[in-house]
This record gives C-alpha cells, structure tokens and sequence, in this order.
C-alpha cells in the first residue's frame, strides 16, 4: 500500500510548546505503521485560555489548515485537541478523512468499559465536554467530566520536571477517584497534553479504572480511515451534517478570516 501523510493539528505551537511538540513526535513516530508520516503544525496565537471563544477562534484555524492540508497532499487531518471545535465543519470542507482526539478517545473507550468520565484540565471547560458528549450521542456511556485547575499554557510545565509531572498525576487523580466511586470505569484525561503526559505510564488506572491515551487512538483510527477509503471508497457522509458547501463558499471562508 502507498505511503500515507497525516497531518496532526496541535493548538499550541512551537514557540509555546517545544517540549510537547518534541514528546509528541517522537510518540507519533512509535506509534505509526512504517510508511506513514504525521506532520505537526500548529496555531499562533495558540490556545492559551479555556474558553469557548479561544475554541471559537482555534476552530477556524483548524478549519483553514484542514483545507490546506487536503490541497497539500495529506491523505488525514487529525485534530489533536479534545475539544474538536470545528470538527464537523472541517468534514464538510474537505474530502480527506477528519477524526479527532476527543471524539476518537470517546467511541473507543465504549469498548474498553460501560462508564467513562473524563478529568480535565479546567473547569470552564466542563459544559463544553457535556455539550460535547451530547452531540455524540454518549451520555449514557461517558457519564461524568471533574476538572483540574490550569489553563492549557501551565500544564505543559508537567514536561519540564519529574516534581511537575508527579503534582500533575496527583491532581487527575484527585478528581478521578469520585468518578470510579460513581461508577466509572474508564478514565479520560481530557487534552493531548496531560495524555502525553501519562503516555509513560505502564498500565496507568486509577482505583483500577484505566486512563486511556488517546493519541494512539486517533493515529491509528486516521491510518484506518485512509486504508478503508482506499480499499472500498468508503467516505464520510454528504447527507446532513457534513453536506459539502460549494467551491466559492470554501474560498470565501479562506479569503475572509477577519471578524472585524
């Protein structure tokens, strides 16, 4: 089978993220097939605040270079940021497949567990992932979302020293452990960065309940994507949500990106 390229949104970028950036590809290189690359880029200003406007103006981003991506030559766009704003208007825009870090690590952890619950990084963004976890249809399956307290430019700290890392991994479980208590099963760190994090972690649980890392998932589910489209043409759906505007509509959103 050809190579295949993946391009992998980040939200942070290089200047604000050099060590994430540098953990995360070598963590794609371990887990991708060989012949397959991921590219990571990123955004500036990149998301540095939990709000649903910083998701708002990083969603459109996303979008622009999920368009680009396809007119690069990327057979996948990942959008590795588990709020997936924009997720649904990138498939409608492109023709490659679009999956993503939150709604990957969501569906899969259906398999390993009847209950999940998410800890993430700050409160302002739990009604985000409950209005995220409706849209998928999960409330039955992913059933809780407590938070740590760091904006998404502070957690990258855990990188720098063994001391950050441990403060990290105290406080999501802190918040994990009443989730198990509820019924729980399965742990989601909500965000690429504290994933990373615990991506050296050997059989990672809490009180049992396993915390699953979903960056392998969301590669590997991009690497299927592409293999079944070139295996059957299997393709997104252009019925209702991800209807495919006209070119010009494309161009116009490319060409017009200033608010005000």
């Amino acid at each position: 089978m050809a190579p295949i390229r993946i391009c992998y949104q980040s939200y942070v970028d290089y200047e604000n993220g050099a060590t994430y950036w540098d953990h995360l590809r070598a963590h794609l290189a371990d887990i991708v097939d060989e012949g397959t690359e991921v590219e990571v880029i990123g955004i500036t200003p990149f998301d540095s605040y939990a709000h649903p406007l910083m998701e708002y103006r990083c969603a459109r981003e996303m979008i622009a270079h999920a368009i680009r991506a396809e007119r690069d030559g990327f057979d996948a766009f990942i959008v590795g940021h588990f709020q997936d704003a924009g997720l649904y208007e990138a498939r409608s825009a492109v023709d490659i497949p679009v999956v993503a870090l939150g709604e990957a690590t969501m569906l899969y952890s259906c398999q390993l567990g009847q209950q999940s619950g998410i800890v993430t990084i700050n409160p302002r963004f739990i009604p985000w992932f409950h209005h995220q976890i409706g849209k998928y249809g999960l409330r039955e399956r992913v059933t809780g979302v407590h938070a740590m307290t760091f904006e998404p430019g502070q957690i990258l700290a855990g990188f720098d020293s063994d001391a950050n890392f441990e403060e990290v991994k105290r406080l999501f479980a802190e918040q994990a452990k009443p989730l198990v208590a509820r019924g729980c099963d399965v742990l989601i760190p909500g965000g690429g960065i504290p994933m990373l994090l615990f991506a050296k972690e050997h059989n990672h649980n809490v009180d049992g309940a396993p915390i699953i890392n979903g960056i392998p998932i969301v590669t590997k589910m991009a690497e299927m994507a592409v293999k079944l489209r070139r295996l059957t043409g299997l393709h997104v759906s252009r019925t209702s949500d991800y209807v495919q505007p006209p070119p010009e509509v494309i161009e116009e959103f490319l060409t017009h990106p200033k608010g005000l």
